[in-house]
């Protein structure tokens, strides 16, 4: 678990001892042991499961590729995150973000743990069937710690639904005769999986913005002009004028929730820079996301990296270095692509005053405090990207009932779980001095915390 989280954990913890109305039947010594206990349980993992799959490629070779799941906590329910296919993949990272799942289902009251996976490889370097022998080579290796009520895996960066539909035929067969539909969500919808399941996180992470700088804002507008809150005063100041936003990560999520921007009538915003691995597009003027989404579909998932290619798909803008989109001169910045991207070495050059982390931990710790100190509202990962594990939290309801729901039922259910965190969440956030990132995980931790007494976990 990265020093961020942990410190973000035990600083909520540190506030909650205070609180002699959060648990008030602990007192004394007994509270402070029950608060080490908690420490101890919420900063570290149940389980770390590691493995090196054997994989014969198409060549003859053989290859070993680390492969990790992690188990954080499940007090809430069985563990839940997705399985990560990327070069970057390492324990510290698995474990963070195991972590990062158990608190953001708490958060948003899903009945899930947190857990996490990931495979030490770069998708594009491999075939179709040997990606599809890693998937199957995966499951096999991990098969006794997962299933529908133990551990429930889904995509992450690098997997889709194509690998969910191999891992779960491999769950199935693997465990013929048991319950199978559960074991993976994130699937495809003829396998079992749900209308809307690859939309979800990029439409929440819209959501979330829309719904502060529209929603919230109108009904407490004459509020916040009286409250003595840097907040306050940032989003009041963007309130009712156009607004630029730039999109890092053109993926499931960045694209997603580009489209959702470049649509919506009740907030004036125009997507001016969107990037992708390779390059940043860039238009003070607005950038067609429509054709740039058509050209990523045609194009292995890349945007446009010459001019030709620009003008072969319609669009007018200017290429710039892919990390430039960091760095415009923008009101709004949605981060979408990997961890760590606004640090200490760039976050000074950091001009949007509004950050929405649709990624996991795209800023690190001394950013974050940077620009919190500055007057910038980040709407963190575990507030804005939560709609991926809400709309898997459907589609594993549906395959146990096989029942399913139409695409505008599952984004309604969707819209309403993340708009009753905002309600919960907003109001503190705009009258007290912590950041919106320890306010959620206050509540998280309130959650878990309440919970494992409860249920007697603290004197084990």
């Amino acid at each position: 678990m990265t020093s961020q989280t942990k410190e973000i954990i035990q600083a909520s913890l540190d506030a909650l001892l205070d609180d002699k109305t959060f648990l008030p039947d602990l007192q004394g010594e007994m509270r402070k042991q029950a608060f080490t206990s908690l420490t101890a349980i919420l900063s570290t993992p149940n389980h770390v499961h590691k493995s090196f799959l054997r994989i014969t490629l198409k060549d003859g070779g053989v290859v070993r590729m680390p492969s990790f799941r992690v188990q954080h906590n499940n007090s809430l329910g069985p563990y839940k995150g997705g399985i990560r296919f990327h070069e970057s993949v390492n324990e510290e990272e698995v474990i963070n973000l195991a972590s990062l799942m158990t608190l953001k289902n708490a958060l948003h009251d899903v009945p899930f743990g947190g857990g996490k996976g990931g495979i030490v490889l770069n998708p594009r370097d491999y075939s179709v069937t040997e990606l599809y022998l890693i998937a199957k080579k995966y499951v096999q290796y991990f098969s006794e710690v997962i299933g529908p009520d133990k551990d429930i895996p889904a995509p992450d960066v690098g997997s889709g639904e194509r690998e969910m539909d191999w891992m779960m035929a491999e769950y199935k067969s693997i465990r013929p005769g048991e319950p199978y539909r559960g074991s993976f969500t994130g699937k495809s919808v003829i396998n079992g999986g749900s209308l809307g399941r690859r939309e979800a996180t990029g439409k929440g992470v819209y959501f979330t913005f829309k719904y502060m700088l529209y929603d919230f804002l109108q009904e407490q507008k004459t509020l916040l002009s009286k409250t003595d809150n840097i907040f306050a005063e940032t989003l009041l100041d963007h309130a009712g004028r156009p607004l630029t936003m730039a999109v890092q990560g053109f993926g499931n999520v960045g694209s997603v929730a580009a489209l959702e921007a470049y649509h919506c009538e009740k907030v004036q915003n125009k997507v001016v820079g969107v990037s992708d691995r390779n390059v940043t597009l860039f238009n003070p003027s607005g950038l067609d996301i429509p054709a740039l989404i058509h050209f990523t579909e045609k194009n292995k998932g890349d945007l446009p990296t010459t001019n030709e290619q620009l003008a072969t798909c319609g669009v007018d803008a200017e290429i710039r270095a892919r990390e430039a989109v960091l760095t415009l001169d923008v009101d709004v910045l949605l981060l979408a692509a990997l961890e760590d991207q606004i640090h200490q070495n760039n976050m000074e050059q950091i001009k949007a005053k509004m950050i929405v982390e649709g990624a996991n931990a795209p800023v690190t710790k001394e950013a974050d405090k940077f620009l919190s100190d500055k007057g910038v509202i980040i709407i963190p990962d575990i507030l804005a990207n939560a709609g991926g594990v809400i709309v898997s939290y459907l589609e594993w309801l549906q395959g146990r009932e096989t029942q399913f729901y139409t695409e505008e039922e599952v984004y309604k259910l969707l819209f309403d779980k993340m708009q009753n965190t905002m309600e919960m969440i907003l109001p503190q956030f705009f009258g007290d001095p912590f950041p919106l990132r320890q306010n959620c995980y206050i509540h998280s931790v309130m959650k878990l915390s309440t919970v494992l007494y409860t249920q007697g976990k603290l004197w084990d």
